[in-house]
């Protein structure tokens, strides 16, 4: 049985069966090592390119550019991956499977997942998110990537995504079309609108869900072309890793092929300054959650003025007439 419920368990509501087996399973799976789950080689068969967290910015720029991704070695260390994976699989323990698909049609019920767990505010569950948002790899490809388009960038949406077993393939998509106005229009010539890193917070293999991409469809002339699922190849990591990848870039989450595991990951992306995020980050954060946190982290988060006059703009984000 393969369900999360909301709420807490005590001896008077030991009758939720399906919520005690999921929460103990998974947390066992963080906890302990005595359940074997499938391993990742760090070798993807024809897919993007897997290049170390100490390569020169203009390596992991070129591939980025070539492909539309690549898989980061070690972006991120091991010690704050693994508290943000416990934080994430405890929390998830308020998060109901599927509860994302509510009032969805099909396709929309086929996209976030029907045995998928989603959500965001990280920095509510714990502090290594913030330090996670300082990562200076990602913070120089993104700067790379789109400073050129806009003053600022802030963050799209960080979100748990954990994927159930059974569940199916996610359909394939670009993260570039929830704005289409700015992506579709002028596509191909459109500008870099988000940035996007999905995180292994273990070790994520093809039958586990690894999120599978297609290579080189950031560059193709048709917006509209639809990518068969033969040329999509799963990016399998390790705890850890990071892929990096284009907005542009034509991807979804693998299919989680087992029948007791969790695929545990993180997807964290940034927009530009002057797009609106998917995430309410400056609602969902006050400004006494982020005042000891580094000016970089508090713009991303929405508690910073945006200031486009590098691109001859003026001022916005604003209190009053004065920026924050």
């Amino acid at each position: 049985m393969h369900c999360w419920k909301t709420g807490l368990i005590d001896e008077d509501t030991a009758a939720d069966t399906c919520f005690t087996l999921c929460c103990v399973t998974l947390l066992a799976q963080i906890s302990t090592s005595t359940t074997a789950l499938p391993q990742a080689t760090g070798v993807n068969s024809m897919a993007i390119q897997e290049i170390s967290a100490d390569a020169p910015l203009s390596t992991l720029l070129t591939a980025l550019r070539e492909d539309g991704g690549l898989i980061i070695k070690g972006m991120f260390d091991r010690d704050l991956i693994q508290t943000m994976d416990v934080a994430i699989t405890a929390a998830a323990i308020d998060f109901q499977a599927g509860a994302a698909t509510q009032g969805l049609g099909d396709d929309g019920k086929s996209f976030v997942g029907s045995n998928t767990i989603r959500f965001s505010s990280l920095g509510k569950i714990s502090p290594a998110y913030f330090h996670m948002l300082d990562n200076p790899i990602y913070a120089a490809l993104a700067d790379a990537v789109l400073l050129p388009h806009c003053g600022s960038y802030w963050v799209n949406t960080a979100q748990a995504m954990l994927i159930g077993p059974g569940s199916k393939a996610q359909v394939l998509h670009r993260d570039c079309g929830n704005w289409p106005y700015v992506s579709e229009t002028h596509w191909p010539d459109s500008p870099e609108a988000t940035l996007s890193a999905m995180i292994a917070l273990h070790d994520i293999t093809d039958e586990l869900g690894a999120t599978r991409v297609v290579p080189g469809s950031h560059l193709w002339p048709d917006y509209g072309q639809q990518a068969d699922a033969s040329l999509s190849y799963p990016a399998e990591m390790q705890a850890g890793d990071a892929l990096i990848y284009s907005g542009k870039l034509i991807h979804g989450g693998g299919a989680n092929q087992t029948t007791d595991h969790w695929r545990r990951a993180m997807h964290l992306s940034f927009v530009l300054g002057w797009l609106t995020p998917e995430e309410s980050s400056p609602i969902d954060y006050t400004d006494a959650d982020l005042a000891q946190q580094s000016p970089r982290v508090q713009r991303l988060l929405g508690h910073r003025s945006y200031d486009p006059r590098p691109h001859r703009g003026g001022g916005l984000w604003l209190r009053h007439v004065d920026p924050i």
